[in-house]
């Protein structure tokens, strides 16, 4: 099933200076051999073991995007700690079509969004808090300000970023972004999501990237260490915890 277009596939434009960290992460391998990175689905997972450099290649992707680097749209400027890496500035994105509406959302950074978002609901002019939902984001629960943004900020023909978007979501809200997912891409979006999540993953026909230390390798969704290890522990927990504490 082939995705909108909005990005068809990235590579690197021009070569990482010799001193960036980034040349230490072997998930970037094939990029800086000049490889290409193909998103040929409207949903794309990245997936892999901390530190694999999910976010890193996500967040480099929401810059070149023209996104802000601590999340919002194309049009949100704060910054509160210059903390991004450098690989968005040299990366290229490969499109056949351009978003109506675009979002990038990270978990770790959500807070510092949401406040922007109350700053420029103070400004004069129409209350900006309509467009996600009514209510300002710090007025609920974690969990539940993640799913209004989601829910009503979020449309078709649009580009969706999302960082480890299960931090804030129990697995029946999990649930819910699934539902979610399914119909933004019903509607024409895109959506990238870095995740350790084997509920998220499940999406059906979506394309999953593991990065590790082979570099970035597409896999089927049973096939990644999350679906493994959640499922067999679910299946004898009592049995692994056994194991993993020496009692058996």
């Amino acid at each position: 099933m082939s995705g909108p277009g909005y990005i068809r596939e990235i590579f690197l434009g021009r070569p990482l200076p010799e001193d960036s960290w980034l040349n230490r992460l072997p998930a970037l391998a094939q990029l800086r051999a000049g490889e290409r990175l193909a998103f040929d689905s409207p949903v794309t997972f990245l997936v892999g073991e901390n530190g694999a450099g999910k976010s890193t290649l996500l967040e480099g992707i929401a810059v070149a995007c023209g996104f802000n680097p601590e999340g919002g749209t194309r049009n949100f400027s704060f910054s509160t700690r210059d903390t991004h890496s450098a690989l968005g500035e040299y990366l290229t994105v490969s499109r056949s079509a351009y978003p109506r509406d675009g979002f990038f959302l990270r978990a770790e950074s959500f807070y510092n969004a949401a406040s922007y978002i109350d700053r420029l609901d103070e400004e004069p002019g129409p209350s900006l808090l309509d467009s996600y939902g009514g209510v300002s984001l710090h007025a609920q629960s974690h969990g539940e300000s993640f799913l209004a943004l989601v829910q009503n900020r979020f449309g078709g023909e649009g580009l969706y970023l999302l960082d480890e978007p299960e931090a804030a979501l129990s697995p029946a809200r999990q649930l819910t972004l699934l539902g979610q997912m399914r119909l933004l891409a019903g509607e024409g979006s895109q959506l990238v999501v870095a995740t350790h999540s084997p509920i998220l993953m499940a999406y059906p026909g979506a394309a999953v990237y593991l990065l590790s230390e082979k570099g970035i390798e597409r896999t089927e969704y049973r096939h990644t260490e999350h679906y493994i290890l959640t499922r067999r522990f679910l299946n004898d927990p009592e049995g692994m915890l056994r194991t993993m504490f020496g009692d058996g």
